[in-house]
């Protein structure tokens, strides 16, 4: 059973927001701040009243809903709604419902629809943050999260900055409602690390032509090249959900600066949207060894430079150390739905720590063409102009 919370202000009741300029959780009725010891120890201290009113009761927050009792009753709209809003725009009405669930509200009591993925968003109805508890413990308890450092209005000042660089992009492209889209989420990634001990031999040939006179020499000299180490990797960051069909987007926007990361506390999802991860490490764990391998090897390589060949290469790559790390890490994302005929949707990635984007702008061809044939036309009439003169 999955619970369902809103973090709370101490002072008010309100919902609690982190706000990445100052690393600090804000009510927005009263105005207060908070540190995250604060707000940990307030909710401690009220778990443990809790607890002592009702000793014979296991404390739990809302109940989980069902979808499959509860699709149906959705109108076209909120389906259409959901397919858009969680990249579920081909699936038929059966696969769809599989993919979601609802839940209450704590601080409305409205339905709230989520994808079996999700671990935090927030209600359509009532604009608060919930976080879905459940989908954050046990085995997927993350075991650190890099807090947003960059706040949602810089965001959109960076994000349009990097847009306006290029040329011949759509207007409807910047369209404050289209930019509002942005959000914040929190995906699931597995970082590693390993210790690799290698060694490499190998045959290196040396070239030299030199000419006196009429005569050319040529030396040719081969040495035994042997190479051996001990290669650490740190920090190597993988993907750990299996929807994130614009994976290649995402790596884009590396590096993250995982020396800022912070043990896992769900308040630091207040105000943002989380993914929980659908991809165990077991999965990927082979393609992440060979990957290490290669990457080793191919260090050892560069390490025999000077050589005007290297042949008959062997190498001996083992795996001393294999640490894995489960973290959630901030992106920003937007995507733009194109008005031309095709309707192709564009995805975009932001760093929420350093800022760096990520993602194919669309082209208008009508601004396109209209600039081709400008040039032509200014080509033209200074042809035209210098033929009358002459």
């Amino acid at each position: 059973m999955t619970d369902t919370f809103t973090h709370k202000c101490p002072n008010c009741g309100g919902p609690l927001l982190f706000d990445p300029k100052d690393q600090k959780f804000h009510c927005e009725y009263c105005l207060s701040v908070y540190t995250e010891a604060e707000v940990t120890a307030y909710e401690a201290s009220q778990r443990d009243a809790h607890l002592e009113k009702n000793t014979d009761q296991t404390y739990e927050s809302d109940l989980t809903f069902t979808a499959d009792s509860q699709v149906d009753e959705m109108t076209v709209e909120e389906k259409s709604a959901f397919k858009e809003a969680s990249g579920t725009d081909t699936m038929d009405e059966d696969t769809l419902e599989g993919a979601m669930e609802l839940f209450d509200c704590p601080s409305c009591g409205a339905q709230i629809v989520t994808e079996a993925t999700t671990a935090a968003t927030y209600c359509y109805y009532c604009h608060n943050p919930v976080v879905l508890s459940g989908r954050l413990s046990g085995k997927f308890l993350p075991e650190k999260v890099l807090p947003f450092a960059i706040e949602k209005e810089e965001a959109v000042e960076k994000f349009l900055a990097w847009a306006k660089k290029k040329w011949f992009i759509p207007k409807d492209f910047f369209n404050k409602e289209q930019i509002d889209k942005m959000t914040g989420v929190y995906f699931p990634y597995w970082v590693v690390d390993a210790q690799i001990d290698g060694q490499m031999s190998g045959l290196g040939t040396t070239i030299r032509i030199w000419r006196i006179g009429d005569i050319e020499y040529t030396e040719t000299k081969q040495f035994d090249v042997q190479r051996q180490g001990k290669i650490s990797f740190k920090e190597l960051i993988k993907n750990a959900l299996s929807k994130n069909v614009q994976q290649k987007m995402v790596e884009a926007v590396q590096p993250f600066l995982l020396d800022k990361a912070v043990s896992f506390k769900s308040q630091y999802l207040a105000g943002f949207q989380a993914e929980k991860r659908d991809i165990e490490y077991e999965a990927i764990q082979q393609s992440i060894q060979n990957e290490l391998k290669e990457y080793s090897e191919s260090i050892l390589r560069d390490t025999a430079s000077g050589y005007t060949t290297l042949t008959k290469l062997r190498t001996d790559i083992s795996l001393d150390n294999e640490k894995n790390h489960y973290m959630l890490l901030p992106i920003w994302v937007v995507t733009y739905r194109s008005n031309d005929q095709s309707k192709k949707v564009y995805y975009y990635a932001m760093n929420g720590q350093t800022g760096k984007v990520s993602g194919i702008l669309p082209i208008s061809y009508k601004r396109l063409g209209l600039f081709t044939f400008g040039i032509f036309a200014t080509i033209l009439a200074i042809f035209l102009i210098g033929g009358w003169f002459i």
